[in-house]
């Protein structure tokens, strides 16, 4: 019983925790989770349609390998007037457009990043 034990709650996914939300320091409208840790912003991207981004760990936010959209986040993005451009979404990277803002969320297994 206890090898069976050890093993499924060695094979049990990991799960992410949002604790809250404060705004993003680029984009005020943007809320990101207080627990996310902070680990760069860029500001000269190769990319011409990117301004400016930054990059956030939060352990298991996209789920294994990156492939779940964290819904709870997404919902609060949806409550602070983000609306989601479905037919622009490619992969892991989601478009939102509030007023005349568009960013774009990458979300990976660990990390996002938030571009405008």
């Amino acid at each position: 019983m206890l090898t069976l034990l050890l093993i499924t709650s060695g094979c049990a996914s990991a799960t992410y925790e949002i604790t809250g939300y404060t705004s993003s320091p680029i984009i005020d409208d943007i809320p990101v989770p207080t627990n996310a840790k902070p680990l760069k912003v860029t500001t000269d991207s190769a990319n011409p349609n990117i301004r400016i981004s930054e990059t956030y760990e939060l352990k298991h936010i996209g789920g294994e390998q990156g492939l779940y959209t964290p819904a709870d986040y997404f919902q609060k993005l949806h409550d602070e007037g983000w609306v989601e451009l479905e037919e622009n979404r490619m992969g892991h990277v989601h478009f939102l457009k509030k007023n005349d803002t568009v960013v774009a969320i990458e979300i990976r297994e660990d990390t996002f990043e938030i571009h405008e």
